[in-house]
């Protein structure tokens, strides 16, 4: 492979310290999937989908993400657990030793891709990897540029991903030997000691989490959208798993995205050219849009096979729970294109609830809108991480903490504003328990929540009669079409009446205790929109 899609690649490479490796510079997605089957480093399933492994990491590292605090940063970011502080000097004495590390490959592989499908906000990322995989995840994942683009694109942001890199914890600061590291001022991101593609993906998301929103007033958004024939945009946002990339697959609505957008005032766009999703206990059934789109070209991570074949067993968890699949946009046939849509008419907070204690559907005033963003609540379930034995409540404020530089209240009040501007509908999807707590109750039927969806999309419930939850007082609705009525109000659905009110205040002490740490800096409109115990 050639040298090929910018004027000088070596200049490029030289500045940032690079002499001696071989660069494939936008090699086509056919050769990196060749070169990572000469590798080894992968093989095909029986629909041509490339599968790999990720190592040692199969998921993020949140205890090993820092930033750079620097003039730029100091004042603005809002350091904690999540925004750990990393000093310039250590990150320039680690770059030094990453490029160095890269530079004694045999051949390392570059990407010029971008990222915001508004070109009004387009950022142009240069992904420089180690393995031909990570390059095709990144083809797969950002905005790909025509082939006339990639000739004199003059990147905004840089990043470096080298997982056979270990850290050392002493020398260069980092917890262990695995890393990812923002500096926002030389607008680089080194990853090291993780072959985990989604440091990749959310090393972006992060970037523009405080780019878009301290230096351009857009709200950025951790949520999937999709937009229907009349031109009316919905969103869905959630934590993982909670159905964010199924239930945005609508077969009567065209994808915008399946998780990270941006909502300006002209309206909304995808961040992303492709989709990374869970494949768990995938089925076409069940999800037959996430499952047709893995063909070639698409990357299967940390999967199983059926013994003696090339068959994907999606029930495989023996290397992880979160098996994965990333594929471009094009792969699904039902997409926006460009990626864009009007000003959201409807949005969709989505939380699986192991408690069975919330509705199917809610709708919210704007305050509770507002007090449940900040929350963002979900739950984990046993099995779903190693320690995790009974239900555990989670929250991560607006639907992604571990991606939010600035202090959550920024994006919550920016969010607040777009409410009252558009005058967009919000409703509360329960995507978990119904009937009792996790190992009780049954989830969630997939039909029915699809139903409740497109009944608030088609605007069914705009004039239906609801009643109010007690203790979080939401207003659900009495009767939906092709919904059973005795769903809608979760009480209902528990056989002992006295243990649902128990749970269901056990829950609601959890929010206001959740929230404490928020009630300094949120209104009394919203404080007000709390549970009532």
């Amino acid at each position: 492979m050639n040298d090929k899609g910018v004027k000088n690649p070596s200049a490029d490479l030289t500045k940032l310290g690079f002499q001696h490796t071989t660069a494939n510079w936008n090699s086509t997605r056919d050769e990196l999937i060749q070169r990572t089957l000469d590798l080894n480093l992968g093989v095909l399933n029986n629909t041509g989908a490339l599968c790999i492994n990720t190592g040692e990491f199969t998921g993020r590292s949140p205890k090993d993400k820092f930033t750079v605090k620097d003039a730029l940063t100091e004042n603005a970011v809002d350091w904690n657990n999540i925004n750990q502080a990393y000093s310039t000097e250590a990150f320039d004495a680690l770059q030094t030793k990453v490029v160095a590390h890269l530079d004694a490959k045999s051949e390392i592989f570059v990407r010029d891709v971008s990222a915001c499908a508004d070109a009004n906000y387009k950022v142009n990322v240069r992904v420089i990897t180690e393995t031909p995989w990570a390059s095709l995840f990144a083809d797969n994942m950002f905005i790909r540029p025509s082939d006339e683009e990639k000739q004199s694109i003059d990147p905004d942001w840089t990043i470096l991903c080298a997982p056979s890199f270990m850290a050392d914890a002493k020398a260069d600061g980092t917890r262990q030997h695995n890393f990812s590291i923002i500096n926002f001022t030389k607008k680089v991101i080194l990853i090291g000691g993780s072959g985990y593609t989604g440091e990749i993906k959310k090393g972006i998301f992060t970037v523009l989490n405080f780019e878009l929103p301290h230096l351009k007033n857009v709200l950025s958004m951790h949520c999937s959208a999709n937009i229907g024939n009349d031109g009316d945009t919905a969103l869905f946002f959630g934590l993982s798993g909670t159905g964010k990339t199924t239930l945005s697959a609508d077969p009567n609505r065209k994808l915008i995205g399946d998780d990270e957008h941006g909502w300006s005032n002209e309206g909304v766009f995808n961040f992303e050219g492709g989709c990374y999703a869970k494949c768990v206990d995938l089925t076409e059934e069940k999800e037959p849009d996430i499952f047709r789109a893995i063909k070639h070209g698409a990357i299967l991570e940390n999967i199983g096979f059926y013994e003696g074949t090339n068959e994907v067993n999606f029930e495989d968890v023996k290397i992880t729970e979160n098996t994965r699949v990333s594929y471009p946009l094009f792969h699904i046939n039902n997409i926006a294109v460009p990626s864009v849509g009007t000003t959201p008419k409807n949005i969709f907070f989505l939380s699986y609830d192991a408690f069975g204690v919330l509705p199917p559907i809610s709708k919210l005033t704007e305050a509770q809108a507002m007090y449940l963003f900040i929350s963002g609540y979900t739950s984990k379930v046993a099995g779903t991480e190693a320690g995790v034995t009974e239900p555990q409540t989670t929250f991560s404020a607006c639907f992604g903490a571990a991606f939010l530089p600035l202090h959550p209240t920024k994006y919550a009040e920016m969010l607040g504003n777009k409410l009252k501007e558009s005058g967009a509908n919000v409703w509360l999807i329960n995507t978990g328990m119904t009937g009792g707590v996790y190992g009780v109750g049954k989830r969630m039927s997939l039909k029915y929540t699809r139903a409740l969806i497109t009944a608030a999309l088609n605007g069914e419930l705009n004039n239906a009669e609801f009643e109010t939850l007690p203790i979080f007082n939401f207003q659900i609705p009495s009767a939906v079409d092709g919904v059973p009525s005795e769903i809608l109000n979760p009480r209902n659905t528990w056989t002992d009446k006295a243990a649902y009110d128990a749970k269901a205040g056990e829950l609601a002490a959890k929010f206001n205790d959740n929230f404490k740490k928020y009630a300094d800096q949120a209104s009394a409109e919203i404080l007000a929109a709390a549970p009532k115990i």
